[in-house]
């Protein structure tokens, strides 16, 4: 059932590779969507889609829902708790959305200061990319309460076909890590492969085509120059590579594991490697195709 008044005033913050796709997507579902960017170049699509610009985060205090799509831990709890915070300008019909890949330990973190203040919160990161952000074809790993997640059900289901709900607060944060380091995982063994195979002069096209009916068979395979469109659109929107899924992202599984006091080397080894592998696959895709770069994700 549809929400109705101020529970349909979505207030988004960071509108970059996914969250851009995820405000028009809902726009297009009749929310009423406020959006803010530090980088306002960003926001002139969506207000041509007919959403309201905020000129500061503050300005988003007023909406029933806040959903976060911003870089990493550091902008989420700046944005929540800092000393021009949003948290102490809300009230306990609202609800924070955390879509943004971020530790379980910020994760809990921020639950228990919502709680604390009588505001709804969910982490519930994304992963599907930017094509299907746009048509509402996500999957969101949601972690917190049950209550909390029916109350904005109606939301998440104009989001996600998946709207999977994992635990308490953080477990949503931990499962998108997982999924980034077996995805990642994939990435880097498929690279090596590839380039195996092209020392033998075995095109790759060939390889991948192969694969697709062998055990060797994964999503990175079937989606292959995927990350080389995401890459692109990350230097059309300026994003520095450390802010990139394929660097923080293996980072933040080091850290994760560490605070859990679990051992992960091979994703230690990963993320020390695989983000000048990508860049330098999608620098080199760039070079040979000059024309592909604006693309939805």
């Amino acid at each position: 059932m549809k929400q109705s008044g101020e529970g349909r005033s979505i207030g988004f913050i960071g509108v970059g590779n996914l969250g851009q796709g995820m405000a028009l997507n809902l726009l297009e579902h009749e929310w009423q969507v406020t959006v803010y960017d530090t980088q306002v170049e960003r926001l002139t699509a969506l207000a041509d889609a007919g959403a309201d610009i905020a000129a500061e985060p503050l300005d988003l205090a007023r909406c029933g829902i806040i959903c976060l799509a911003v870089p990493d831990d550091d902008a989420v709890t700046a944005l929540l708790l800092g000393t021009e915070g949003l948290l102490p300008k809300l009230s306990a019909d609202q609800h924070v959305i955390i879509h943004s890949t971020i530790l379980p330990a910020t994760a809990k973190n921020l639950a228990a200061e919502c709680e604390a203040a009588g505001v709804g919160f969910l982490d519930a990161p994304v992963s599907g990319g930017a094509g299907r952000a746009r048509t509402g074809d996500l999957t969101l790993m949601v972690g917190g309460s049950a209550d909390v997640l029916e109350q904005v059900r109606p939301l998440l289901d104009d989001m996600a076909s998946s709207v999977l709900h994992l635990g308490a607060p953080g477990s949503g944060s931990a499962t998108k890590l997982a999924n980034q380091l077996m995805m990642f995982a994939a990435l880097a063994g498929t690279h090596e492969a590839l380039r195996l195979t092209a020392a033998y002069g075995v095109p790759d096209n060939k390889v991948l085509e192969a694969v697709k009916s062998s055990t060797g068979d994964t999503w990175v395979a079937r989606n292959w120059g995927f990350f080389d469109d995401v890459a692109a659109d990350y230097n059309r929107l300026g994003t520095p590579v450390r802010q990139r899924p394929w660097s923080k992202d293996l980072w933040e599984v080091t850290m994760a594991a560490r605070s859990a006091g679990v051992e992960v080397p091979f994703a230690a080894l990963l993320a020390q490697l695989l983000p000048e592998v990508v860049e330098q696959h999608a620098d080199a895709t760039a070079s040979e195709h000059p024309m592909k770069g604006n693309t939805d994700e």
